[in-house]
C-alpha cells in the first residue's frame, strides 16, 4: 500500500512540476521580449554591452531554458492519477491560504499602491493580513478584539518603519 501512495505522490509532483515549468517558460519568454524591446540608448552613445535590457535578457533565456528542462523531465514521468491528485491539492486549506495571500498581495500592489500613500497601503496590507490569518484562517479559536489590537499595533509599527527606513534613511522615494 505504501508503494502505491509513493507512486501517486510522485505523479502529483510531476504534474505540479509540469505546470510550474510552463509558467516559468512563459515568464522567461515575456522577460526576453520585454528586455529586447527596452531602449538601447544609442543616441547617448551607450556601449552595447551596457544596455539596460542585457542582464534581464540573459536571465530570461536562463529561466525559459531551465523551465523547458523541467517540463521535459516532468512530462516523461509516468504519472497515473497525477492530474486528479493535483486538482485535489487545490481544494485543501493550504491552497486556500496561498490563494488568500496572493489576493491580498495583488490588492496591495495593483489597487492600494498609487491610490493612497505607500506607508498607508503597507499598514492596510499588514493589518488585513494579520486579521485574516489570525481570525478567519486560524487553526483555533481567537479573540477578534485582541487580534485587531495586535494587528493595528504591528501595522502602525510596520508601515511607519517602512516609511522611516526607505524614505528617511535610504532616501528612496516610495510610490
Amino acid at each position: 500500500m505504501q508503494d502505491n501512495s509513493d507512486a501517486r505522490d510522485e505523479g502529483v509532483r510531476a504534474r505540479a512540476d509540469l505546470l510550474t515549468a510552463l509558467v516559468l517558460v512563459g515568464l522567461g519568454l515575456v522577460v526576453i521580449y520585454l528586455s529586447w524591446t527596452m531602449p538601447r540608448l544609442e543616441a547617448r552613445r551607450i556601449h552595447p554591452s551596457t544596455i539596460p535590457g542585457l542582464v534581464p535578457f540573459f536571465l530570461g533565456i536562463g529561466l525559459a531554458f531551465c523551465g523547458g528542462l523541467l517540463a521535459l523531465r516532468s512530462w516523461r514521468i509516468d504519472a497515473p492519477g497525477g492530474w486528479q491528485g493535483l486538482i485535489g491539492l487545490f481544494r485543501t486549506r493550504e491552497a486556500l491560504r496561498v490563494g488568500v495571500i496572493l489576493a491580498l498581495a495583488l490588492i496591495h500592489t495593483l489597487v492600494l499602491v498609487g491610490l493612497i500613500p505607500f506607508w498607508a497601503a503597507a499598514m492596510l496590507f499588514i493589518f488585513a493580513f494579520i486579521m485574516v490569518f489570525e481570525t478567519w484562517l486560524s487553526n483555533g479559536p481567537v479573540e477578534p478584539l485582541k487580534s485587531a489590537l495586535w494587528a493595528l499595533a504591528i501595522a502602525i509599527v510596520g508601515g511607519g518603519g517602512i516609511y522611516l527606513v526607505f524614505e528617511r534613511i535610504f532616501l528612496v522615494r516610495l510610490p
